[in-house]
Formats: C-alpha cells, structure tokens, sequence
C-alpha cells in the first residue's frame, strides 16, 4: 500500500457500551427519585403549562385551576362566603365546608337551606371533565368532647357528618366509586382551639368544625 493511501478503518465504539451504562443507571436514579418523591399536583400543572408556554409556545389546560375557578362560580352569590373557603394543596383542590352553616349542632342533619349549595359544588365536579378526579371527604371537630347517644365522641361525630356529606353527593348525581371518607376527629385543628395557657378560642374553634373535602388526580 503506498504511503498516500489512508487505510479505510471502521471507528471504534466501544465508548457506546459506558455511555448506554451511564445512561441507565442515571434513568433509573431517577426512577427511584419519583417513586419516592411526593408530587405537587398544583406545581406539576404549572411548571408543565410553564414549559409548555416558553418552549413549545403553545398554551395548555390548567384543570385544577379551572376545576377551582368553576367552584368559586358555584358557590358565589349563595350567601355561604364565611361558611366556605376553596384553597389549593400539594394535592389539588381543597373545600371547606363550616359545620356551623352546615349542620345542627351536634348533628350530622345537613340543614335544608345548604342543600342547594352542595348541588351547585356536586354538579360542578360531575362534569366530565373532572371525572377523573378522586374525591375524598373528611370529617373534623373542635376539641370539645362530644358525648351523645348518637354520636358517643369526637370521632363519631367527624365521621357522621362526612358519611351524610357523601350521601347528600351521590343522591345528587356525583358516582361513590369516586369518592371516600375519612374521621378526624379534633386530631387536625386548622388553627389552635386553645392558647397556651388554655383559654379556649371559639372563633377557633368554630374554624376547626368543619367538612374538608379534597379533590385530586386519580
């Protein structure tokens, strides 16, 4: 072969096996990474509407935004704004449902004049566009013991009032396969009933008694 002539050589690519190691053992890093992660659904939407917007250049759905929005529509102009407030977690929407306005003291009765406004939240949530949306109900009390015959504690009582609160939903129209329940009791306050030296707080108190009712990707 003259000494002008290249001799015709095949590249190596032996780098490829590292390199598709590396890449697998980094993949499954984060893997391992999400699965035991816990995902804010709120903060998903918007990093991924985010990237969306500024790479893609192209808007998309907020479905926990408008499922959000659609809830303050329903609800305003019922009379109820002190008796409900509609906020966000790292799960999705969250309602809060005063038992003052909602029940007889004491009681899981939901009184007859809040019923129309569970209709207004119950037929929003039924659209299917939010089908796919878990809904778990949750009864709380304040830390005054409940002792009646109906309901001997805390806990009975918490659970009543978020079991009538399912009924109520599915009577009006919203599937029980998408919902649950859970009894607090007074375990989880949204603010304290008592100060430190333990003088009772009744407005408080009154904050803490209510219905919660989560609603999240499924």
């Amino acid at each position: 072969m003259s000494r002008f002539e290249k001799k015709n050589e095949e590249p190596l690519e032996d780098w490829l096996l590292s390199y598709a190691d590396m890449i697998t053992l980094v993949m499954a890093f984060f893997i391992i990474l999400v699965s035991m992660s816990k995902i804010d659904a709120n903060k998903y939407e918007e990093v991924q509407s985010g990237m969306a917007r500024d790479i893609g250049n192209r808007e998309v759905t907020k479905p926990l935004q408008d499922l959000r929005s659609e809830l303050l529509g329903a609800v305003a102009g019922a009379g109820v704004d002190e008796a409900i407030d509609i906020g966000r977690d790292d799960r999705g929407v969250v309602l809060n449902l005063a038992s003052g306005a909602m029940f007889q003291p004491g009681s899981a009765d939901i009184r007859p004049e809040f019923r129309p406004v569970m209709k207004e939240i119950t037929t929003t949530l039924g659209q299917p566009r939010f089908t796919g949306y878990q809904i778990e109900i949750q009864g709380h009390t304040d830390d005054v013991p409940v002792r009646t015959p109906q309901f001997p504690s805390n806990w009975d009582l918490s659970a009543g009032r978020a079991l009538a609160t399912l009924k109520l939903m599915n009577e009006q129209g919203l599937d029980a396969a998408r919902m649950k329940i859970s009894a607090y009791a007074d375990t989880a306050p949204r603010v304290p009933n008592h100060s430190e030296t333990g003088r009772a707080y009744p407005e408080n108190q009154a904050i803490n008694r209510r219905v919660q009712i989560h609603v999240y990707p499924r």
